[in-house]
C-alpha cells in the first residue's frame, strides 16, 4: 500500500469523553487486522511539553523512550498497542509556535509576514505528516485535543480542514467523539448537544464522517436514525460509546459497534482478516475472573487527582490479572500520615508502594511508611522519590544519620543520601532538562531484581534530577541495603533492595511507563504476587 491514510478525532460538548481511549481501541483494531497503526496527540496549550506541568491541573507527565515528556493519552496508546511512542507523537501549541518564531529568527521565511494561516498551520500540518511519511505506518490516527469551538483548537481545525483536502478522497477521515446526554427530568436522552457540536466542526469546513457517542444508556435505532439525518452521517457511522467497568472493554464495544469496519470503508482499505483479539480477551477473562484480592497503599502526595499516578494504576491492572488478583488500590496522602498514624492508616494493607514525586511537601509521611513497611515485613515498593525515602530512611533509622536527607529537600543538611545530580547543578530552565527517557542498568546476580527481572542488563525510563548518593554506598551496604542495580556507565544507583526482608525494593526509574496489557511489568507483577503471599500469610 503506497499511501498512509489518516484518521482524525475530534471531541464535542465536554472535555474528558475519552478520545485517547477510543482512539487506541481503534487503532488496537486496525492493528489486530493487520494494519500498522499509530497514534499522536495534539494539544491545544501553549507549554512547550507537560514536563512543567503540576500533576493537578494535567494529571501525571508520561515519558517515552526517547526522553519525550508527553500527555498521560500516549501511555493508553502505549499500553493497548504495545507499541512505543516518541517525540513525534506528542505535539502543543507551544512546540509549534516555538519552531515557527525560531524559522523566523533564521529567516527563513524570506520577509513575509507570520501569520497563523499559512505559518502556523502548515507547521501543524507537517507534523501531522510526520510519522506518515516514515514509512513505517498504514494508518496514522490524529487525536485534537481539547473540544471543538475553542479558541486553541482553532489553528488545529483548520490544518486539518487543509490537511483533508489536499490528501484527496478516501485518504483522511473525521470522527467526532461527542456526548449525548441523558435528562433524569424528562427521563431520555438528548441529541441537541451533538447536532450544534458538529455543526460547530461544519463552521470550521470539516464533515464529521464517523460520530461516536459517549452515552450512559442504549441509543434507539430511532435515536441513532435522528443523528444520522441531522449530522449528516449515514446511519452505520453512528456509534455507540456506552459507559464500560474498564477502558479494557472498550476495543470489544467498538469492535460490535463495526467502527474500525466503517471507518475501513471510508478509507477505501480492504476488511483483511477479523480481528485477533484472543490474548486481549484472555487479560480481560483474568481481569474479571480474580482468584485473589489484595489490598496495597498507594502513598503519594497527589492523591486527590487519579490521573496523577495514572500509569501505576494501570500498571496494577495488568499485573493484577497476570496474577489472578483484584488489585484494591488504596490512595493514602502522605502529607497527613506520621509516625503516629502509620500504624492505623497501613496496618491493615497487603502492600505498600511510596510513589514519585517532586518537593518537599509531604515526605516526611513518605519517609514514615517505608519505616512501618521495613519494621513490619509487609512488601514494599518505592519508585524513583519513593526509593530515594527509603534510602533517607535506612540512612537515618539503622546509620543513625538522624538528619539524612536528600538536598531538594534541605540543602543544608550534614548527611546528603540523595542529592543533585552533577550534570543538574549548572541548569536553570526547568523544561525538558531532567534525567530523561531509557537509561542502562546492570543488575547483580542472585539479587531479588535478578529473580524479577530473570535478566542482568534492562533498560527503563527515567524523569529525575536527584539522585542516590555513592559516597554512602558502601555503609549503607554494610548495614544491610543492598545496590543490586548500577548504571554501568554513570555508575549511578538505580535499585536497591533489603535481602532480609520478604520484599523490599527501590528503584529510581519508572516501570510503570513500559506496563502494557501484552507485557505487564515484572517489578508489578513480582509485587502484586508478593502482596498475595503476605495476605496468605
Amino acid at each position: 500500500m503506497n499511501q498512509t491514510k489518516y484518521i482524525f478525532v475530534t471531541g464535542g460538548v465536554t472535555s474528558s469523553l475519552g478520545k485517547g481511549i477510543i482512539a487506541a481501541s481503534l487503532a488496537k483494531l486496525l492493528q489486530a487486522r493487520g494494519y500498522r497503526t499509530t497514534i499522536q496527540k495534539f494539544d491545544p496549550y501553549i507549554n512547550v511539553d507537560p514536563g512543567t506541568l503540576n500533576p493537578y491541573e494535567h494529571g501525571e507527565c508520561y515519558v517515552t523512550d526517547d526522553g519525550a515528556e508527553t500527555d498521560l493519552d500516549l501511555g493508553h496508546y502505549e499500553r493497548f498497542l504495545n507499541v512505543p511512542t516518541s517525540q513525534a507523537n506528542n505535539v502543543t501549541t507551544g512546540r509549534v509556535y516555538l519552531s515557527v518564531i525560531e524559522k523566523e529568527r533564521r529567516g527563513e521565511f524570506l520577509g513575509k509576514t507570520v501569520q497563523v494561516v499559512p505559518h502556523i498551520t502548515n507547521e501543524i500540518k507537517e507534523r501531522m505528516q510526520l510519522l506518515g511519511k516514515s514509512g513505517d505506518y498504514d494508518i496514522v490516527i490524529t487525536e485534537i485535543g481539547g473540544t471543538v469551538g475553542d479558541i486553541e483548537s482553532l489553528p488545529y481545525i483548520e490544518s486539518v480542514r487543509q490537511l483533508i483536502w489536499e490528501l484527496g478522497e478516501n485518504n483522511g477521515i473525521v470522527i467526532h467523539l461527542t456526548l449525548v446526554p441523558y435528562l433524569a427530568a424528562a427521563g431520555e436522552l438528548k441529541t441537541k448537544p451533538t447536532q450544534h457540536s458538529v455543526k460547530t466542526l461544519m463552521e470550521s469546513g470539516i464533515k464529521a464522517d464517523i460520530l461516536v457517542c459517549r452515552t450512559e444508556h442504549e441509543l434507539s435505532q430511532d435515536l441513532r436514525q435522528k443523528l444520522a439525518l441531522f449530522c449528516n452521517v449515514k446511519k452505520e457511522a453512528v456509534i455507540q460509546s456506552i459507559d464500560a467497568s474498564t477502558i479494557y472493554e472498550v476495543p470489544n464495544l467498538m469492535l460490535e459497534e463495526g467502527l474500525d469496519r466503517v471507518a475501513l470503508k471510508k478509507l477505501d482499505l480492504p476488511e483483511k482478516n477479523t480481528p485477533d483479539l484472543t490474548n486481549w480477551n484472555e487479560f480481560l477473562f483474568r481481569l474479571k475472573n480474580p482468584k485473589h484480592e489484595v489490598n496495597i497503599g498507594l502513598v503519594g502526595k497527589y492523591v486527590e487527582l487519579q490521573d496523577s499516578y495514572k500509569s501505576i494504576l494501570e500498571a496494577f491492572i495488568h499485573a493484577g490479572a497476570a496474577n489472578e488478583t483484584k488489585v484494591n488500590v488504596i490512595s493514602i496522602h502522605s502529607e497527613y500520615l506520621d509516625a503516629n498514624s502509620a500504624e492505623s492508616q497501613l496496618k491493615d494493607l497487603d502492600g505498600i508502594l511510596v510513589a514519585p514525586g517532586f518537593g518537599g511537601r509531604g515526605i516526611e509521611g513518605k519517609i514514615d511508611t517505608v519505616r512501618y513497611a521495613r519494621e513490619n515485613n509487609i512488601p514494599f515498593f518505592g519508585i524513583c522519590l519513593g526509593m530515594q525515602m527509603a534510602v533517607i530512611e535506612y540512612s537515618r533509622n539503622i546509620l543513625g544519620y538522624a538528619d539524612a536527607n536528600s538536598t531538594e529537600m534541605n540543602e543544608s543538611t550534614a548527611h546528603p543520601v540523595i542529592n543533585l545530580m552533577e550534570e543538574q547543578k549548572n541548569i536553570e530552565n526547568k523544561g525538558g532538562t531532567m534525567r530523561l527517557g531509557v537509561w542502562k542498568c546492570s543488575i547483580k546476580e542472585n539479587t531479588l531484581a535478578q529473580k524479577i527481572y530473570g535478566k542482568t542488563e534492562i533498560m527503563e525510563r527515567h524523569r529525575h534530577r536527584y539522585e542516590f548518593n555513592g559516597a554512602y554506598l558502601n555503609e549503607l551496604e554494610k548495614a544491610g541495603l543492598v545496590a543490586s542495580g548500577v548504571n554501568p556507565d554513570t555508575k549511578l544507583v538505580e535499585i536497591v533492595e533489603i535481602p532480609t526482608h520478604p520484599f523490599f525494593i527501590g528503584v529510581q526509574y519508572h516501570p510503570e511507563y513500559k506496563s502494557t496489557v501484552a507485557n505487564p511489568h515484572p517489578l508489578f507483577v513480582s509485587f502484586v504476587a508478593a502482596a498475595v503471599q503476605h495476605k496468605n500469610k
